[in-house]
């Protein structure tokens, strides 16, 4: 079968791709044919080596596919179930715990294969109204969003949500949050791309080249309140006009780091004067997983994909990545 491989330093010039064995699946795997993956920030830092993992590493996080063959003692799956990765395969349920936190495409072999052998518990069932493509995008930016907006934002109908950019996570927070009855304030620094978030639903756009302090912009939209949610994927370059655009109370998603690691302003008065609270976001449990892809199959809500790439133009995948040239997300299809 053919597989991607990483190897070290890392870099675009040394993902390999190999011939490789089918695996056997072990009395509690279930061996499954992967249809799809989709692209994430976490996924190229793997690739350029920023993240640094072993040799020969198998890269990618996000997967559906079709189960093909079933271990001896899994009860819960049958041949030709529908499927789809669990970010944090051991993090089942309830809060985070650091044991528990092994991430597929880091720590352990990715989906960057065309057949993997995985715990029967590290999959769930993909939504009914998605196909294989479809609901690969879901299990990193789909999940960070539910979670951004519902398990820690509890949002409400009528309440306002910003967005930044146009990757996965923003345009599923902006589905997800329309959806839910919310108003959406969207940015980026392209004309374009604004005209296809308005598209999508959002209520007001603003241009972050045109307009850098954008948090006195998002305040004026606001009736000078600001917003209660903030979708934060931006990072050191982005926070301190997040902060300007919460509202009193408001809430903050820490999510990216687009734009660098750390804050050049120091903001820490302006956060607890606002009372703003701060969540940090990476991806979710199985459980909330669930409860999207319950809550995904009574919506139209559909996976925006601009581009997609085979598993064997995987480099050039991550190219246009690096060129920003997606809108959503990049499809990675086996073949």
């Amino acid at each position: 079968m053919k597989q991607i491989q990483l190897i070290k330093p890392g870099g675009l010039e040394n993902i390999s791709v190999c011939d490789a064995d089918v695996p056997m699946p072990k009395s509690d795997e279930v061996l499954i044919k992967v249809a799809a993956s989709s692209l994430n920030y976490h996924d190229l830092l793997v690739a350029l080596g920023a993240i640094p993992t072993d040799d020969k590493r198998v890269p990618l996080s996000d997967a559906a596919g079709e189960i093909i063959e079933v271990g001896s003692d899994v009860t819960e799956w049958k041949v030709g179930d529908h499927v789809m990765s669990v970010c944090f395969p051991n993090w089942q349920s309830g809060p985070p715990k650091y044991e528990l936190l092994s991430f597929i495409g880091d720590h352990e072999d990715g989906y960057a294969t065309e057949c993997i052998a995985i715990k029967a518990s590290a999959i769930t069932r993909t939504p009914s109204n998605f196909d294989l493509k479809e609901s690969a995008t879901l299990p990193c930016a789909g999940l960070t969003a539910w979670r951004a907006l519902v398990d820690d934002g509890k949002l409400k109908a009528g309440e306002t949500v910003l967005v930044q950019g146009t990757g996965g996570v923003s345009i599923f927070a902006l589905q997800l949050a329309k959806s839910m009855g919310a108003k959406v304030i969207a940015t980026s620094s392209s004309a374009e791309k604004l005209e296809k978030l308005k598209a999508l639903g959002a209520d007001e756009l603003i241009n972050y080249k045109e307009t850098p302090e954008w948090g006195k912009e998002v305040l004026a939209k606001t009736n000078n309140e600001g917003v209660d949610h903030v979708i934060e994927v931006g990072g050191g370059g982005t926070f301190a006009e997040s902060v300007r655009a919460a509202k009193l109370g408001g809430h903050i998603a820490l999510i990216g780091v687009l734009s660098g690691p750390s804050a050049s302003e120091i903001v820490l008065p302006r956060i607890f004067l606002k009372q703003i609270r701060l969540s940090g976001i990476s991806m979710a449990n199985k459980d909330s997983q669930l409860a999207m892809i319950d809550y995904l199959e009574k919506t139209d809500i559909k996976p925006v994909i601009s581009d997609t790439f085979d598993l064997s133009e995987l480099a050039a995948a991550f190219q246009h990545q690096i060129d920003n040239k997606h809108f959503g997300k990049i499809s990675i299809t086996m073949g």
